[in-house]
């Protein structure tokens, strides 16, 4: 939610500074709280950051994750925290770049910046170095995310969670139109194709 509503389409001063907040949080406390469940700090802490990460996103919305998150769960039960999971480095990645094939409609994003926004919160979280170029600070909070996603032992693809091949590929048409069609696309930084959505759903799969 903080990641998503950090380069939103409609983000504000008030939600970047909820969307920083929420992801320091989770950062910290999220590892602990995991593995210490009677750790009643850091489960404060994780109570406090999905909270603030709500009041990020019901102010600045979502984006494309979750669009995609909506259809994996719901086609094939994939737990909705996890489904985002799965997707949300691909998508950072998609999202990332100052050459997108078709940008966001608002009025208020006049130009590709969600990569300098992305930069901006790995900055913020303490992931960069001075020396890093956009780019390079991009990949240090997919690195970061992915590092998390370790520590709380999520598969790395959605092939590891357990959906079968035949089967996901039999869909997956359908799950990237569905997908574009989402409330929530609208809102991404970057607007997808509809085959832009499909590759990365292979991208994610395998």
């Amino acid at each position: 939610h903080s990641l998503e509503a950090r380069v939103s389409i409609m983000a504000s001063e008030f939600t970047n500074a909820l969307s920083r907040e929420g992801a320091r949080l989770v950062f910290k406390y999220l590892p602990q709280a995991y593995n210490h469940p009677d750790d009643e700090h850091a489960r404060e802490k994780m109570h406090h950051a999905s909270t603030i990460a709500g009041m990020a996103f019901a102010n600045a919305f979502l984006g494309l994750c979750h669009s995609m998150a909506h259809k994996l769960g719901a086609e094939f039960h994939v737990p909705h925290g996890l489904a985002n999971a799965l997707l949300i480095s691909h998508v950072i990645r998609f999202n990332g770049t100052s050459k997108p094939t078709k940008q966001g409609t608002f009025s208020q994003y006049k130009c590709p910046e969600a990569k300098e926004r992305y930069g901006m919160l790995a900055d913020f979280l303490n992931f960069t170095t001075p020396d890093m170029t956009p780019e390079q600070k991009v990949e240090a909070l997919i690195d970061n995310v992915e590092k998390l996603k370790k520590q709380l032992y999520i598969p790395p693809t959605i092939q590891a969670y357990g959906i079968p091949e035949k089967v996901f590929l039999s869909k997956l048409d359908e799950l990237s139109e569905k997908a574009f069609d989402d409330q929530c696309t609208g809102a991404n930084p970057r607007y997808p194709l509809i085959k832009e959505i499909k590759d990365l759903y292979l991208k994610a799969y395998y």
